[in-house]
Order: structure tokens, then C-alpha cells, then sequence
């Protein structure tokens, strides 16, 4: 699963830069993803859905810069939340002797 995250993520870096790159980030320089060569699948969906690309009309696209950086910000957050809650847990499982063997806890 966090493979196909990981990809899914991956390409959605490449349609924002293909965007960046084509100079598409206000409404008055929106292209047509056909014409830069972006697919119109999940990960250009999911920049949709998430205002990373705004419609300007006429099937045009730009991308929202400080959307993207919102984002990018939150997947940051999430990320960093993971893997303290991972920590804690650790923290936990050690203070409860779950990590000694069997035979060498104190009776």
C-alpha cells in the first residue's frame, strides 16, 4: 500500500513540475494538460480534487503554487505525527519488557 502511495505521490511531483516547467501558475497562462503531455488519471485527479490544479476554463489547468505548498506541508505533518505516535509505541513496548527474551525476565 505504501508503494502504490509512494507512486501515486511521485507522479504527482511530475505533473506539478510539467506545470511549473510550461510556466501554467495563474489563470491567465492555464494550458491544456493534453498539450503538456499529462494524462488526465488519478494523480492528476487528486491535484484537482486538492486545488494543487485550479480550472481556468475551456478544459485549461494552472497550478496553484500555494495549494501545492499547503500539501506538501501537510503530508509533512502526517509523516512526522506517524512516526513519534511509532516512537511512543516503542518507548512503551520496551518499558513493558516486551523486547527480553523469555527466559531472561525476572521471575
Amino acid at each position: 500500500m505504501a508503494a502504490v502511495a509512494a507512486v501515486i505521490q511521485h507522479k504527482e511531483r511530475e505533473i506539478v513540475n510539467t506545470f511549473r516547467g510550461a510556466g501554467a501558475t495563474s489563470p491567465d497562462r492555464a494550458r491544456d494538460p493534453g498539450e503538456l503531455g499529462v494524462g488526465e488519471h488519478l494523480a492528476f485527479e487528486r491535484l484537482v480534487k486538492r486545488a494543487v490544479l485550479r480550472e481556468a476554463g475551456g478544459g485549461k489547468y494552472y497550478l496553484d503554487e500555494l495549494s501545492w505548498n499547503a500539501l506538501r506541508g501537510l503530508r509533512r505533518r502526517m509523516v512526522f505525527v506517524v512516526l513519534l505516535i511509532m516512537i511512543i509505541v516503542l518507548i512503551a513496548l520496551g518499558m513493558m519488557g516486551a523486547f527480553i527474551p523469555n527466559g531472561a525476565r525476572p521471575a
